[in-house]
């Protein structure tokens, strides 16, 4: 089993699982088998509690288990049908320890950090690494590990002690450690800045991590000069440093990341057995990213929800619509409207914003309403169903918006004005959901 270790510098959010995603479909597109597991420093057990605006969407597995957003990148990415295991929380490497010690498995010493902690990480990544998440069944060959959150933060420390010594238990042939870390373009001098990127590496070498790739981000391509400061300032060859600068859509990851290289670098530094050259799976993917760059008719959806300040709160749904879009040689134009900007109650505090938000709903080719939990925003989202059944606009009610398309079909059509949900009316007198 080889292991590829993601980790993130400088800031959180940096696009460590699209990278993590991206590395896995390029040896995916080589032949080899491929696995992923994200590991989150915090407390909580799943995501199921949290809110949206915490880590985005929750995604859910088909084993029913409630994962970071990331893992729905890798299941897309890479073809594959990932477990709530695949997601390694502090929360459940703690419960998993605690519960070994009351059950006296310990025989009575103290338990620690370390070894106790860093143990069962490691136990729990190589049993996960080797269970099948392809449809033949067959035991990957490859794992690749993103570490969530960035380097020094102190929840995260460790597991990054557990892979400073993982990898002399691996050994240095199968195991690899990338860092994503930012190159920021400041305004004022438009200059490209390395300090933060040597900072980040320096704090990653001195937790006993050396990175044989650093990925830089930023907004624009980087020019060459940066790369040989990179280089001679964090330890690697100039080869080992790879540029990904923003771009239209993230399915160009991937082919940046293999024209700089990658494979080639994998190839040696993992002792694979692969060709220098990707597979047809990778030219089918820059065929289709070249497709997603050169669409030219529209289509425009209307997303009306709660959470729509992020957009990473309905990643799922973002994803699905873009995936069906591209398949009828369309691009999507998804717009976000806040449900509460929907309501009178908004006409009478901020008239501008309401009429806004109509104004982008009476112009979209289709409406959609997501989930979502709470009484807040339920009375726009019936508005937007509303208008939706009767101007004969295309409709699409997931979860809470179907529920709610109920509702207004009993109101508006059956003329049960009190009809509503059990959950946001326990004592109504028709309760349809």
């Amino acid at each position: 089993m080889k292991y590829i270790l993601v980790t993130g510098g400088v800031i959180s959010g940096i696009g460590k699982g699209i990278i993590a995603s991206s590395i896995g479909t390029i040896l995916k597109s080589c032949g080899l088998r491929v696995t992923a597991i994200k590991i989150d420093p915090y407390i909580n057990i799943d995501a199921g509690t949290f809110s949206p605006y915490e880590h985005g969407e929750v995604f859910v597995l088909n084993d029913g288990g409630e994962v970071d957003l990331d893992l729905g990148n890798y299941e897309r990415f890479l073809d594959i049908n990932l477990y709530k295991d695949n997601n390694i929380t502090t929360g459940k490497i703690y419960q998993h320890v605690i519960n070994k010690e009351r059950h006296g498995d310990y025989l009575g010493k103290t338990v620690q950090v370390v070894p106790h902690i860093t143990d069962a990480v490691q136990e729990w990544v190589m049993n996960q690494a080797k269970v099948p998440v392809d449809d033949d069944r067959k035991e990957p060959e490859i794992c690749v590990i993103e570490l969530g959150g960035t380097i020094g933060d102190i929840e995260g420390m460790p597991f990054v002690e557990a892979f400073r010594q993982f990898q002399f238990k691996a050994k240095r042939e199968n195991f690899c450690n990338i860092h994503v870390s930012l190159v920021p373009q400041p305004n004022a001098t438009g200059e490209q800045k390395t300090k933060p990127t040597q900072n980040s590496v320096r704090a990653l070498r001195g937790l006993g991590l050396s990175p044989d790739l650093i990925v830089c981000r930023s907004a624009k391509p980087i020019e060459m000069a940066v790369k040989e400061k990179i280089s001679m300032f964090c330890h690697v060859e100039p080869e080992q440093v790879i540029f990904i600068h923003d771009v239209s859509s993230t399915y160009r990851v991937p082919i940046l990341l293999e024209e700089q290289g990658i494979i080639k670098y994998f190839k040696q530094r993992l002792n694979l057995p692969i060709d220098d050259q990707p597979s047809d799976l990778l030219m089918k993917w820059k065929k289709m990213a070249c497709r997603y760059e050169r669409l030219l008719k529209v289509c425009s959806i209307a997303l009306v929800g709660k959470y729509t300040k992020l957009s990473d709160c309905y990643a799922s749904v973002f994803k699905a619509l873009e995936h069906s879009a591209l398949a009828i040689n369309y691009k999507l134009d998804l717009m976000y409207i806040d449900s509460t900007e929907l309501e009178r109650s908004t006409e009478a505090e901020n008239s501008v914003k309401y009429h806004q938000a109509w104004h982008k709903l009476c112009k979209a080719d289709g409406i959609l309403v997501p989930g979502g939990f709470g009484i807040r925003g339920t009375e726009g989202k019936l508005q937007a169903i509303s208008w939706a059944r009767t101007k004969k606009k295309p409709f699409l009610g997931v979860c809470l918006g179907m529920q709610l398309a109920v509702v207004e079909f009993a109101r508006n059509c059956l003329n049960w004005e009190d009809a509503n949900s059990t959950e946001f009316d326990p004592d109504t007198k028709n309760p349809v959901v």
